[in-house]
């Protein structure tokens, strides 16, 4: 686990930074998938949690959210539209295709069991210093968190910051194979670029320093490849 920020945490799940997870201010974000439960579990009792988020439902991001909640008896949190996928586990339903091999692999081998949430989160609720910022695009209620003192951004899926296939470190838009609505989630990069976040934790991929405005620029070329 690396701290990243004050009161931030990153704890890599994967080798190269494949999945990640967060603790931001007591709130732990997302979960990695359900192999990913040591991990976990080894981080907090580092930094102790109050409470548990999802950016959304995907099974690399939902994937022991049950065991962590009911190991350490912290609540859960998501947006109202990932309600369905994080209270039944069935987490591949807004795939473009939930049928393909891929998708049938994440929901049998990667997805953890279904959790109720104790509190769904909208755009401007705070945690702790964070705010969130409604992103939807990759899945319908995707969330981002931003802490506007220091500009540290958790980027959730809106964006990679590898690519998925070669693992090589690089930003790119997620995978059309598990994004709902390419063109809303090109509008909510936009929207994470105008906040001008200076440290940006993504999802898959290291936390990116955001030197000569490189998140930025690839909004902007993004905007223009539409």
């Amino acid at each position: 686990m690396q701290q990243i920020a004050k009161d931030v945490h990153h704890i890599s799940l994967m080798p190269r930074d494949g999945i990640n997870c967060y603790i931001i201010e007591g709130v732990l974000i997302d979960s990695g998938i359900r192999s990913s439960f040591n991990k976990i579990v080894n981080g907090l009792k580092q930094v102790p949690v109050y409470a548990h988020a999802l950016t959304h439902a995907h099974a690399d991001h939902q994937g022991c959210s049950d065991k962590v909640c009911k190991e350490s008896g912290v609540p859960l949190y998501c947006h109202e539209k990932e309600v369905y996928r994080t209270e039944t586990g069935l987490v591949t339903r807004d795939y473009p295709s939930s049928k393909n091999l891929i998708a049938r692999f994440q929901q049998k081998y990667w997805a953890g069991q279904g959790h109720q949430v104790d509190k769904t989160l909208k755009e401007n609720d705070l945690i702790g210093n964070f705010r969130v910022i409604e992103t939807p695009g990759h899945s319908a209620g995707h969330i981002s968190f931003f802490r506007e003192k220091d500009g540290v951004l958790i980027v959730g899926d809106a964006a990679t910051n590898m690519n998925l296939l070669t693992t090589i470190k690089g930003l790119h838009s997620p995978p059309d194979i598990f994004t709902s609505d390419k063109q809303e989630n090109a509008k909510s990069l936009k929207k994470l670029a105008d906040l001008n976040p200076q440290i940006l934790c993504f999802g898959h991929g290291p936390v990116l320093k955001n030197t000569n405005r490189t998140f930025e620029k690839f909004v902007d070329k993004c905007q223009h490849d539409r």
